[in-house]
């Protein structure tokens, strides 16, 4: 019998999506606002133009369009003109998402936002609005997981209104089952570590949760220069450049120089969505320029590791259509890479997962393939998934 895959029927273990998402359900922070924060509370708006989601009663607004495209065809995808009553409910109600799992031969799926994927400021710049906006997010995430018998894994959101509210959220979140925390800022509410930001790393440490970069999120100038109307062709080029790490690798870099890692040996951190290919070429240049220019940097004496030693022992990363990446998987860390579906993103292929698993992974070593669909997950967020079906 070969050592190589060929396709989906060889799979005899629980495949571990680790990077799918919710469509937040139109009431989740309307339910639960208390009065004086009501009327700024997230709510959909029906229009003819289909829902639109309203955040600080209208500053800002986002259609339900591209995150809320599982099962149609390419042809209908379209930025806006979605409605709660045209979706499929498998994106905002656990019941249907398991069957939708199931149609899918998913097992277990890692849970991200899609109201909030670019970070809690989507919400508000004020901090009691932000705080609620986060709070009842991870309220409802921990709710949606809860009676899934483990196939549903929440990450919560971290605010971004300081050092406390980070910490405080962290903590809640480590108490409340979730695996793991999004993080569209550092602790402080800056783009950059700073040293007033370690209690949030120590805990995230000491609670054993991986820290997750989702792209979109660290964007250091959202409002600058003119907005990219999503119909334009230059549109097609700022989605594939953030697909292949364009918007995720300098985050990656200055990570890796932060200074963290000397302390925080075990700390975790995940990137999302920007699939792998970039990385070994990051690594390769990091190398060189941390060999050539660590005397008057003084790297030489506040880094013991390398720049790659870092990545590897520290990051973890998710991909989804990514071959180029596949066939550079021996310059990176083959326990630290995990497929994933984007579901009910356009990336997602649903329901015919097992068609593009076949695909990317034909000729890949077994023993490797079932680490990325099964082992690797399994392994960071501590799940309870048997080895075999």
């Amino acid at each position: 019998m070969s050592d190589l895959f060929s396709d989906f029927r060889e799979i005899d273990y629980p495949i571990i999506d680790a990077d799918a998402h919710v469509q937040e359900p139109p009431d989740l922070w309307q339910s639960r606002a208390p009065a004086k924060l009501r009327d700024r509370a997230p709510r959909v708006e029906r229009t003819e133009h289909g829902d639109i989601w309203l955040f600080d009663d209208g500053v800002a607004k986002q259609p339900v369009g591209l995150t809320a495209c599982a099962g149609l065809s390419y042809l209908d995808f379209k930025p806006a003109g979605h409605t709660y009553d045209s979706i499929r409910p498998g994106m905002y109600e656990p019941v249907a998402r398991l069957k939708d799992m199931d149609i899918d031969r998913i097992h277990t799926q890692v849970l991200y936002p899609s109201v909030t994927l670019t970070g809690a400021k989507t919400y508000s710049d004020d901090r009691d609005l932000q705080r609620f906006c986060v709070r009842a997010y991870n309220e409802w995430m921990s709710e949606f997981c809860r009676d899934s018998g483990g196939r549903l894994v929440g990450l919560g959101i971290i605010p971004t209104t300081g050092l406390d509210d980070a910490v405080e959220e962290l903590e809640w979140l480590a108490k409340n089952d979730l695996r793991g925390a999004i993080i569209s800022r550092m602790p402080s509410g800056d783009y950059d570590v700073q040293p007033s930001d370690e209690p949030f790393f120590g805990l995230a440490q000491e609670a054993k949760l991986p820290l997750h970069v989702h792209i979109g999120s660290f964007i250091r100038n959202p409002g600058g220069g003119k907005p990219i109307d999503m119909t334009e062709l230059r549109f097609l080029g700022t989605v594939g450049g953030t697909k292949a790490g364009a918007n995720t690798l300098p985050v990656a870099a200055d990570l890796i120089f932060s200074g963290l890692w000397e302390k925080y040996r075990q700390l975790r951190i995940v990137l999302v969505e920007a699939n792998v290919g970039w990385i070994p070429t990051m690594l390769e240049q990091t190398d060189d320029m941390y060999l050539r220019y660590r005397w008057f940097t003084d790297a030489v004496n506040q880094m013991s590791d390398m720049p790659s030693e870092i990545f590897h022992r520290h990051f973890w990363a998710t991909f989804m259509i990514d071959t180029v990446g596949l066939q550079l998987r021996d310059r990176l860390n083959i326990d630290h890479i995990m497929w994933s579906t984007d579901y009910p993103h356009t990336g997602t292929d649903w329901p015919n997962s097992r068609v593009t698993i076949d695909r990317q992974f034909r000729g890949i070593s077994k023993v490797e393939v079932k680490k990325m669909l099964h082992d690797n997950a399994r392994d960071l967020y501590g799940l309870d998934v048997p080895g075999s079906l």
